[in-house]
């Protein structure tokens, strides 16, 4: 009965970990390189979001056919259709044991609106892969995450 209740106990624990995001603990390590890539993409300083890139990172964004390789790529897309994220908000969270945020834009209303989860793909000190999903409306409330941020 007891080994019983204990299984039952480590599985809830499990699931707990699951719903929140689950995965392996972070490092100081990644810890400081998710840090450096919400300054840097909340100052939209792509200096300091270029430096934290892998030779052969990629971008994405599901569902569009939008995929791009190479931290030059990626910041003339930034500075170019990408530049209406200039101003966002980012929060950390998890995504299938990955680092993640949900990003923010500013809404002419005041505040911010949703706008994507960016899940990171990491090695070591470099990030090697930023996959933003839109769909906000499904996302947001299944990760617990706001659907509006004040100003």
């Amino acid at each position: 009965n007891s080994a019983l209740q204990r299984a039952r106990a480590t599985l809830d624990a499990q699931s707990l970990s699951a719903e929140v995001g689950g995965g392996e603990p972070m490092d100081d390590e990644q810890q400081l390189l998710l840090d450096r890539y919400l300054d840097s993409f909340e100052r939209y300083d792509m200096e300091a979001l270029t430096a934290l890139l892998h030779e052969d990172a990629t971008l994405s964004m599901p569902p569009y056919a939008l995929w791009m390789q190479g931290p030059q790529d990626i910041v003339t897309w930034m500075l170019g259709p990408g530049a209406d994220c200039r101003g966002s908000r980012m929060l950390q969270t998890r995504a299938n044991g990955a680092p993640a945020f949900a990003q923010y834009r500013p809404d002419p209303d005041g505040g911010h609106s949703p706008w994507g989860l960016h899940v990171l793909e990491t090695d070591g000190d470099r990030i090697t892969g930023i996959n933003v999903f839109l769909d906000t409306a499904a996302l947001f409330p299944a990760f617990g995450l706001p659907l509006h941020l004040p100003a």
